[in-house]
């Protein structure tokens, strides 16, 4: 059978351009000043401090509420200090600006503009948990007036700072932190967001009798009868009034990326999300795809503390940062480097669990982030913030800005990093399997379930860490570029589009592996059940058709099927099939038919009529891992490293700068360990760890002992 190449690295213009002259190898720092901390008469101290220890890069909350305390008057004062003091010790800064906080004043002249929530209730200005100023969640920029006066606050301070020699890069709207929300509370019904809704469905159906036949209201007399849906269902008006939502705040990041673009065309345009385009694309708008293709480089926050220290945790937010950003540099713009107390995500968990930092956390959690492809890592505090539900938390220095073990490994990370150029201009291989991401079965998931993604989300980081606790290398990948692998992995699919199933089927007939999971595209466009499963035709590709199913998930937890002669878990819901030309891979209790393979094209399809991602999500059973490792050699994709010590984890980096080897030890002795490649080398040189024994290299397997919460770099020739 002819198959494709495909190819197995990254494509060159993906790789990290060498710094512009006077900017840092490898950015290292934190946020520093927002506005209420750290204590003005420690401002110089600190920064004097900080680039002793090797801190490049500071990143500053401006605060539209902080800065413009009465119509057009600007108190600029601490901020320019913070840049006097920036350039006298050779540190960057990172403009962090946050329209989000609107003055105090905005709040009375815009009050039309206050988000008005699905329950009838405005917002008010409140305190952030993160900074002890007022003006947040700011105000609904759909309307005009209000975006044109905050528009107007982004325009001084770009002219303000954009030619200041300290200047290094703009950090639009922090998270990407989309209040949308779900029901009962959801956002904005204000008029004018109602209006540009209404102008959205209008583009998008044409005629008001297209939109009220689409939506089943058949009795619209004019634009202004519409309204959006202020509770949930699987209906074409909440699928609308989502995909709306999510175009709405990418039109809105759009015109901040336009505005400071236009007016500074020598720094960088950067940004951050939190790594949940898994769960929180319906009531966020997270997606790092989109965002990612808006700015110059990308990034994510993400701290143990928050979402457990479990070593496949991190690697996925990086992974998912790294696949969302295709080939554009990311850094890990919020690192944890400190304690959380008090907090509602901590209690109960175990000490150990990120809740209290020490100085080899920080370690393992900063070379985890490289080891990711992370090329820049910043702190969400450099002092602790001493006000606030947040007080304490996260920074690497002492409360009373003293210098501790933690700040220590950063300052030593950071000199390291900065003092290996060559490692930064070589980057992740291509994962050896890709995990397709469908933004319409997160979004059905959510709808169908009452304002949860947890199905969706569940059954694709379950398919990674089943590769992951394999050491295989799982790459989450948009439908758009699955044709660069040769093996896809599609989680969850239960809603798509028509366009969505021809991607699949072109990749398919074109030589790609699609591996699916149950009752793909069993919800078509505007959420209506496919007469005929697989619906849109995927039942020829598949080779099957269904012939019983079950949407039962309660009863379905502990469900068990064989595929390929082996016991395997399944979750959520149950498809049977009749073939149709394929031929039977997997069977139920019973000998239903649990799983079909079908050739198409030049390419194989391997349909499974359950979830078993979600499965090993819940119950990680090795069965259930021991069938996802071999989907690699059932589809002929070789394996780029294995490691003989399930409990560590190993990255391959490639390009310019060389060719390096990650390996992470997350455990608390030190671990020795053989790993094998698939390409020989001749030489190993450690360049991170000290007082170990010198990695040995014998064709394709490298020996090599990694200290505990620790990594080691090793250069391959």
């Amino acid at each position: 059978m002819q198959r494709r190449t495909f190819l197995a690295t990254l494509p060159a213009a993906s790789l990290l351009a060498a710094p512009a002259p006077g900017d840092p190898i490898f950015p290292y720092g934190a946020v520093y000043f927002r506005k209420s901390n750290p204590p003005e008469e420690d401002w110089a101290k600190d920064h004097k401090q900080a680039a002793q220890l090797g801190i490049n890069n500071f990143r500053h909350w401006f605060m539209w509420s902080a800065i413009e305390v009465a119509p057009g008057k600007f108190d600029w004062r601490d901020y320019d200090r913070m840049f006097e003091l920036a350039a006298e010790n050779g540190i960057k800064v990172t403009v962090s600006e946050m329209i989000t906080a609107a003055p105090e004043w905005a709040y009375d002249q815009f009050s039309h503009a206050r988000y008005l929530a699905s329950d009838g209730t405005r917002t008010d200005s409140s305190i952030s948990g993160s900074s002890a100023t007022g003006g947040f969640p700011g105000l609904c920029l759909d309307n005009e007036d209000a975006r044109e006066r905050a528009g107007a606050f982004l325009t001084a301070l770009v002219n303000r700072y954009k030619d200041h020699p300290a200047m290094w890069a703009w950090d639009l709207w922090n998270e990407h932190a989309w209040p949308g929300g779900a029901p009962p509370k959801m956002l904005c019904y204000c008029d004018a967001t109602q209006q540009k809704f209404r102008a959205w469905l209008q583009k998008k159906y044409g005629t008001l009798d297209a939109l009220g036949k689409a939506w089943y209201r058949y009795s619209y007399a004019d634009w202004a009868n519409v309204h959006p849906p202020r509770s949930l269902g699987g209906y074409p008006e909440s699928l609308d009034w989502l995909e709306f939502r999510t175009d709405n705040m990418f039109r809105l990041h759009q015109w901040r990326v336009d505005l400071v673009r236009g007016l500074d065309k020598r720094n960088r345009v950067t940004a951050h999300g939190i790594a949940s385009t898994l769960e929180g694309l319906p009531a966020s708008a997270n997606n790092d795809w989109r965002s990612a293709a808006q700015v110059d480089s990308w990034g994510l926050t993400w701290v143990a503390s928050r979402k457990g220290s479990e070593l496949w945790k991190q690697f996925h937010a990086l992974d998912l940062t790294r696949a969302g950003s295709r080939g554009k540099p990311f850094w890990h713009a919020e690192a944890q480097a400190g304690p959380l107390w008090m907090q509602p995500q901590v209690i109960g968990r175990p000490r150990e669990d990120g809740r209290i930092s020490e100085d080899k956390d920080v370690r393992l959690w900063n070379l985890i982030s490289m080891a990711g492809g992370a090329t820049g890592i910043l702190y969400p505090r450099w002092r602790p913030l001493l006000d606030g539900p947040l007080f304490g938390a996260f920074g690497p220095m002492g409360m009373d800005g003293s210098v501790t073990p933690r700040a220590e490994m950063a300052g030593k990370v950071a000199k390291w990093a900065n003092a290996n150029k060559d490692l930064w201009r070589s980057r992740p291989v291509r994962g050896d399997v890709g995990i397709a991401f469908v933004p319409e079965a997160e979004v059905f998931n959510f709808v169908q379930q009452n304002g949860s993604t947890k199905h969706y989300a569940e059954s694709a980081r379950g398919a990674y860490q089943a590769f992951f606790d394999s050491h295989i290398q799982p790459d989450f990948v948009h439908l758009d570029d699955i044709a660069q692998y040769p093996l896809v992995y599609l989680p969850y699919p239960i809603h798509l589009t028509a366009a969505s199933a021809r991607k699949l089927e072109t990749y398919v007939r074109n030589g790609g592996i699609l591996v699916s999971e149950g009752c793909p595209g069993y919800f078509g466009e505007h959420g209506k059940v496919g007469t005929r499963q697989p619906n849109f035709g995927l039942d020829t590709l598949f080779g099957a058709r269904e012939s019983y199913v079950e949407f039962t998930p309660d009863l379905l937890e502990k469900l068990t099927l064989q595929v390929h002669g082996k016991p395997i878990g399944g979750r959520y819901f149950l498809q049977q099939f009749a073939l149709a030309g394929g031929k039977q891979a997997g069977a139920y209790a019973g000998n239903a038919i649990a799983a079909v393979e079908h050739t198409a094209g030049i390419g194989r399809t391997l349909l499974i009529g359950t979830f078993p991602g979600a499965s090993y999500f819940l119950h990680h059973s090795p069965d259930t891992r021991a069938f996802f490792a071999g989907l690699l050699p059932w589809a002929g994709v070789k394996q780029r490293l294995t490691i003989n010590d399930p409990t560590l984890q190993a990255r391959l980096h490639t390009g310019p700068g060389g060719t390096y080897l990650w390996v992470v030890n997350p455990g608390r002795a030190p671990r020795t360990a053989t790993v094998t490649l698939a390409t020989n080398f001749k030489t190993a040189t450690e360049l991170w760890q000290s007082g170990v024994a010198a990695p040995k290299l014998l064709n394709n397997q490298l020996q090599l002992t990694i200290q505990d919460r620790n990594a080691a770099v090793i250069r391959l020739e």
